[in-house]
């Protein structure tokens, strides 16, 4: 095992021979600790066990994200939006042109997240419908490798993102989210270990049978619809305040229903949010307050573990 000491701190793992190199990231934004945790956790566990192939782990890509403690770096650029970057450009560039040119170098690509301190995210895997078959089918197989409740396909044309840096080089990639909020909750380390072995072990990397969820205990959305997948974009506020959550991640609600409220407390205004479609609540905004067009959660097309197929 190597460690890279460059702007981006790496750590590649060889097996015992040849075979797929993965690539496993974590801290594209500072303010998600869990996925950092769970790399470096795994970075230390692999050191000795791959039986064939690569894997490179990444535990923090914007380290000065990491060091504000926040989604954006001290350039206030966020770096999921700005892939591949620039080798000579401002510190959050530069950390995308880094980790773009180890997505290029990879077959595979795992990018975890959470909701950082904002959002808590009900668990999932999702991925960029490609236009490649082959592709695509292979992320999903990586989808259901992780046993998360939720798979989510979305469009496949935004750009700056480490998923479009794959897309453009037919490498199969994939995103997890799960979680969110202040404090470390252990379970999402967990899932997050649990899944990436399993991965390996569906690739011949690792011993031990793979265990899989099945097909159709999946809530498994596949949405074609331009910007599907931009969780910024869902349930705008319409005003500013103090949001006060009413549902959680993981629940049904039907169109209609009581979402949240938004209480000024300098007017005393109270506004009612309600549900716009009916759905599954995949996410909720923990962080409370509030300006109007800040994301207050999101509802994913779907009522019952299933298989849903929109198209553009």
């Amino acid at each position: 095992m190597s460690g890279v000491l460059n702007t981006i701190q790496s750590y590649t793992i060889d097996g015992k021979a040849p075979g797929p190199h993965i690539l496993l990231t974590a801290g594209v934004h500072g303010d998600e600790y869990e996925p950092m945790l769970a790399a470096f956790e795994l970075k230390e566990y692999l050191s000795d066990k791959l039986l064939m192939g690569s894997v490179t782990i990444v535990p923090v890509v914007n380290e000065s994200a990491y060091s504000k403690g926040d989604r954006f770096g001290e350039d206030h650029l966020d770096l999921a939006r700005i892939c591949p970057g620039n080798q000579n450009g401002s510190s959050s560039e530069r950390y995308a042109f880094q980790i773009s040119s180890l997505i290029k170098q990879a077959n595979y690509l795992i990018d975890m997240h959470t909701g950082g301190l904002a959002h808590n995210i009900f668990p999932l895997a999702g991925f960029m419908l490609h236009p490649s078959k082959e592709v695509l089918n292979k992320q999903r197989a990586m989808a259901l490798a992780f046993n998360l409740p939720v798979i989510w396909g979305t469009d496949y044309q935004p750009n700056g993102r480490t998923l479009s840096v794959a897309r453009d080089e037919n490498i199969p990639a994939i995103y997890l989210e799960y979680g969110g909020g202040a404090g470390i909750r252990e379970e999402v380390i967990k899932a997050y270990k649990e899944g990436f072995l399993n991965l390996l072990r569906s690739f011949n990397m690792l011993a031990g049978t793979v265990k899989n969820i099945p097909e159709e205990d999946r809530f498994w959305v596949e949405d074609a619809r331009p910007n599907s997948g931009y969780f910024q974009g869902k349930m705008p506020s319409p005003s500013d305040g103090v949001f006060i959550a009413e549902v959680k991640p993981g629940e049904c609600i039907k169109k209609g229903n009581p979402f949240g409220v938004i209480k000024d407390p300098k007017s005393g205004r109270h506004t009612a949010i309600y549900a716009d479609i009916d759905g599954l609540i995949l996410s909720v905004r923990v962080s409370v307050h509030v300006y109007a067009g800040d994301a207050l959660g999101s509802i994913l097309p779907i009522l019952k573990p299933e298989k849903i197929i929109i198209e553009g």
